[in-house]
């Protein structure tokens, strides 16, 4: 089939990846426009862009399908559109102008979680498996029917980001079977069944830790939001980023928010066990070992403020 991609991050890489290996035919690459990162807020392209400019695919740019990338894609003469983390809506008439109309996929059991952030929510909800689901992307937010899905646990440590790469590359063995189905006419789609929630896109509040709450909502709160936007709380009033930490459940009780280092553990307070912190990032300063960070404090005592939305 001819296929059109649509994808921008690099949990997309892997199934842009193994539709340029298939024996269908990739006429376009559709990602978001370069973005600013690091402190120069330099211009770079996309995860999937640059993949795709190396296996020599035609590239588009664009941050909305309009009538300009429609009008281009309906030229293509496409059989089939395929849309994974693409970061944007896909609405009439792009929606229609593939033959066999889009696919998604979508790293949720639908209609679980759906939304922007189906894999952070799952990890702060303290969800045990998660699905990796293709469907027939519609009208309405992740309501088509399903063409195929599959589960995986969740292991206990495992970060959004962790998760969100292994996710990915199970996910692309899906979306070839689910592309090879629809081309034999093998499978047939499913409707959704159950209850649904939406998987809002996490802000830089979402990462603030309450340490008021119970370890093991704290934890799954950091595991949701780690590596984006990141896991915090304050101290002295300022950001005091958590960048890597780990459960206490063995570790001696604290008061919500002391820091205390036990063992060579620095460990922080919650509202039952401690949290074990192994790197952080002070305000202003480079991530380091929680233990150098630790060193470096003169305070016999040390705590996180215990505020509202810190």
């Amino acid at each position: 089939m001819r296929i059109v991609f649509a994808g921008t991050p690099a949990a997309a890489v892997p199934s842009l990846q193994a539709l340029a290996l298939s024996h269908h035919s990739l006429c376009a690459v559709i990602t978001r426009e370069d973005a600013p990162q690091g402190r120069k807020r330099t211009l770079t392209p996309s995860p999937v862009a640059l993949r795709a400019t190396e296996l020599g695919l035609p590239v588009i740019k664009a941050n909305r399908l309009n009538a300009e990338v429609a009008a281009h894609i309906a030229s293509l003469d496409v059989d089939l559109g395929v849309i994974v983390a693409y970061g944007g809506l896909v609405r009439e008439p792009l929606l229609s102008t593939p033959r066999a109309g889009w696919i998604n996929l979508h790293f949720s059991a639908l209609p679980l979680w759906r939304g922007a952030a189906p894999v952070q929510r799952a990890l702060i909800n303290g969800d045990t498996t998660i699905d990796t689901t293709v469907f027939q992307l519609t009208r309405g937010l992740d309501e088509g029917d399903i063409w195929c899905a599959s589960t995986t646990p969740i292991f206990d440590d495992e970060t959004a980001g962790e998760l969100l790469a292994r996710l990915a590359l199970s996910g692309a063995e899906d979306l070839i079977a689910a592309v090879a189905g629809i081309e034999s006419h093998a499978l047939e789609p499913r409707p959704q069944t159950g209850s649904s929630r939406y998987a809002e896109k996490l802000t830089l509040a979402d990462g603030h830790l309450d340490l008021r709450e119970p370890a093991e909502s704290v934890f799954n709160r950091f595991r949701g939001v780690t590596p984006e936007p990141g896991a915090y709380v304050t101290v002295n009033g300022e950001r005091f980023k958590i960048l890597a930490a780990a459960r206490g459940d063995d570790a001696p009780p604290l008061s919500p928010g002391t820091f205390a280092l036990v063992n060579r553990e620095v460990l922080v307070g919650t509202g039952t066990s401690p949290i074990v912190l192994t790197r952080v990032q002070p305000a202003g300063k480079a991530a380091m070992n929680a233990e150098d960070w630790w060193r470096g404090q003169r305070q016999q005592e040390l705590s996180a403020d215990l505020k509202e939305n810190e």
